[in-house]
């Protein structure tokens, strides 16, 4: 079993442990945030929501640094698995995503954040990700492409 793994493990019976709590108490969020429960590769998945509409927007990942710089600053901080490093959503697109609340799952191994976009969520430009609708009975899938698409131009 890796550090993080066992990491992750105690994170989960902090969280355990605070199912009994009573309503209304309180806990040191530099506590909760080190005892999220982080995957092997230190990262725990984010949903961004549209805080207007509670349409989701996108799934991302946060290490602990990202989830502290995104507390602090209010703008949506994730980590890119790609780049391997800190990406503040609209740092170069200017489609910035501001903090208005996060929650903390049950488990401590998800968290959800609503936002107000400043544009698209999706690297498409469409103001989610979520644009790929299934469709079990037809057995297809459908492109959603003009109600959540943004004005862009990719070019």
């Amino acid at each position: 079993m890796t550090a993080q793994t066992k990491a992750g493990e105690k994170g989960r019976s902090y969280f355990l442990a605070l199912e009994n709590c009573q309503d209304g108490g309180v806990r040191p969020l530099a506590d909760v945030i080190e005892k999220l429960a982080y995957n092997e590769q230190g990262l725990v998945p984010v949903v961004a929501q549209d805080a207007r509409t509670g349409e989701v927007l996108m799934l991302a990942w946060m290490n602990q640094l990202a989830v502290e710089q995104t507390l602090a600053t209010r703008r949506m901080t994730y980590f890119s698995r790609s780049r391997n490093e800190l990406w503040i959503k609209g740092q170069t697109s200017g489609n910035f995503q501001q903090l208005i609340n996060m929650r903390i799952d049950c488990d401590g191994d998800a968290v959800l954040c609503s936002v107000v976009p400043a544009g698209s969520a999706c690297h498409t430009g469409r103001k989610s990700c979520f644009y790929l609708e299934v469709a079990p009975d037809e057995k297809q899938v459908h492109l959603r492409r003009s109600a959540d698409t943004w004005n862009f131009d990719p070019e």
